[in-house]
């Protein structure tokens, strides 16, 4: 079975994670969500850590730097921080690994692993641009939650569903969220 890991940072934007995981079919979900992403989660959202819980497989905490996921022995086909504060962003760029995410995101890099993360910020500083930069030239795919409009999209849920379609596309996670561009 394939596996995914999937980081939640204290970013705005946790019903992105949330459709994010919700989304996902067919995969071996190991979720890693920072103690700031709980606090944003309360603010943000009516959702209950345990329903979140619900939608992985295997839920880590984010102190646990031992964790199996945090070894380049432990396989898996992408790595997604979604949303990915800028805090977590700076520490990644600086090869900082003093959390469970952080950590997963440096042995990501250093064995090469498909490595996405959904920044949701505006506007970028020269600080994120740089940070963003350097992770890009390390492969990582920096996709920020920026949604589309040719969909024409009418409601929250259409904007949510564009980002978080296009984040399973580039995972390689077959969905129908949002309306494919079609012209003659």
């Amino acid at each position: 079975m394939k596996k995914i890991v999937v980081g939640i940072t204290g970013a705005s934007g946790t019903l992105l994670a949330v459709r994010f995981l919700e989304n996902i079919k067919n995969y071996e979900i190991h979720l890693v969500m920072s103690e700031s992403a709980k606090k944003v989660m309360s603010l943000e959202t009516d959702y209950d850590i345990n329903y979140i819980k619900g939608l992985s497989t295997y839920f880590y905490d984010d102190n646990d730097i031992a964790a199996r996921i945090s070894s380049g022995s432990f396989i898996f086909d992408s790595f997604v921080i979604i949303p990915c504060s800028t805090s977590t962003m700076a520490k990644i760029a600086s090869g900082i690994a003093d959390t469970l995410i952080t950590r997963v995101a440096l042995v990501a890099l250093k064995e090469r692993r498909k490595f996405i993360i959904v920044p949701r910020e505006m506007p970028f500083s020269t600080i994120m641009i740089e940070n963003m930069l350097k992770l890009s030239n390390n492969n990582v795919i920096v996709s920020p939650a920026v949604p589309g409009y040719y969909n024409k999209p009418k409601t929250m849920n259409d904007l949510i569903n564009f980002v978080v379609s296009r984040i399973l596309d580039l995972s390689n996670i077959e969905n129908d969220l949002s309306k494919r561009w079609e012209h003659e």
